[in-house]
């Protein structure tokens, strides 16, 4: 991804997770995103990184004011059922904690999904809705 091109979603800007283990939640965050092909933004050692609208800093970041977030639940798009799979897998070998192995949930008709637990108690959903037809994948934004 060039660095004067972002993509956002239509209905939250952005989310920020303050963590007291930033390397740890890298490694967790690069294994799951790769699977779910969501690239992954800079890296800035003992700071913060980001993903599309997902900024995970540590509690001595600028922006976290000293101050590590409660739990949080968050839900990442999956394109397939395999997809999903790939994402509790990856997640486990990148020390994530099961918190509902992949299968169906009673949402709603094929909604699939699995849950983890991230290095500081977050609750990481990977979810696929099924066969459906969307207007965009995401919006494009060029400076």
């Amino acid at each position: 991804m060039e660095a004067n091109e972002i993509h956002r979603g239509r209905l939250i800007d952005h989310i920020q997770l303050v963590v007291k283990d930033l390397p740890a939640s890298h490694r967790f965050y690069q294994a799951i995103l790769s699977v779910l092909k969501v690239p992954m933004g800079d890296y800035i050692e003992g700071d913060y990184f980001w993903a599309d609208e997902l900024f995970v800093s540590s509690k001595d970041s600028v922006a976290a004011q000293g101050h590590l977030t409660g739990r949080h639940h968050l839900a990442f798009q999956a394109n397939s059922r395999e997809q999903v799979e790939a994402f509790y897998q990856a997640g486990l070998e990148a020390g994530g904690t099961d918190n509902g192995a992949p299968g169906e949930r009673p949402y709603h008709p094929g909604y699939y999904a699995a849950f983890l637990i991230d290095p500081d108690g977050n609750n990481i959903e990977a979810v696929y809705h099924g066969e459906a037809n969307r207007s965009a994948t995401s919006v494009k934004i060029t400076f």
